[in-house]
């Protein structure tokens, strides 16, 4: 891989509520902005919103995945091994994290240098389609770079409540429908991933043989 390449590597929490709005939230510990979090919300009406901490992220993020509206906000979020909180502007979460997950479990077993190779990924991804519907490791963004989502653990998100300008969201639902934001939903079941994403200039994709089974749905 170049210099051109790039990784974040964090946490991602996403889950469902009974309003019908679904939650993505990106916690990052190492990127090229450094530690930061940002999140994309889709409404039942199918309006998405990304609310991130900077207009560096903003742009950066906007510039990848789709969204309707793009907002800058005070942003803070904590995390231990039992809850997760998060303030974003108008939005607020709060979560219970359950065990890890069996396919957490599995995942866990696989070294991390190769659970989050590129090519490890590409192999996977139509087995992923199968096993979770709607979920990709590789795909395309939309400024046609390469990216790979190596999950390396995952734990269930047992209960959670939620508010956007202080109106209730409802209690904890699945993810469904699935999210919009890129070429990859998010897992059905609420959970709170360990991952690693690489993202590869055009010029270093797989061959376009490989590309095609990526992106084949």
């Amino acid at each position: 891989m170049s210099a051109d390449t790039e990784q974040f590597v964090g946490h991602i929490a996403s889950l469902g509520t009974t309003s019908g709005v679904r939650i993505v939230i990106g916690m990052w510990e190492t990127s090229r902005f450094g530690a930061f979090t940002d999140v994309m919300v889709e409404s039942l009406e199918g309006t998405r919103t990304l609310l991130a901490p900077s207009a560096a992220v903003a742009d950066y993020v906007s510039g990848a995945y789709s969204f309707d509206i793009v907002r800058t906000v005070p942003l803070t979020v904590s995390m231990d091994e039992e809850r997760l909180s998060l303030d974003a502007g108008p939005l607020t979460v709060r979560a219970e994290l359950g065990e890890s997950t069996a396919l957490g479990r599995l995942l866990g077993l696989i070294p991390p240098a190769i659970g989050t190779h590129p090519r490890w990924l590409s192999a996977i991804n139509p087995a992923a389609k199968i096993l979770m519907p709607g979920v990709r490791t590789a795909g395309t963004i939309k400024d046609g770079r390469r990216q790979y989502y190596g999950v390396t653990g995952a734990r269930s998100i047992t209960a959670a409540t939620a508010s956007w300008a202080g109106e209730s969201l409802g209690s904890l639902s699945n993810v469904r429908p699935r999210v919009r934001f890129g070429f990859s939903s998010a897992p059905k079941k609420p959970q709170l991933v360990n991952v690693t994403t690489t993202l590869l200039p055009p010029a270093e994709t797989e061959s376009s043989s490989q590309q095609a089974t990526a992106d084949t749905v």
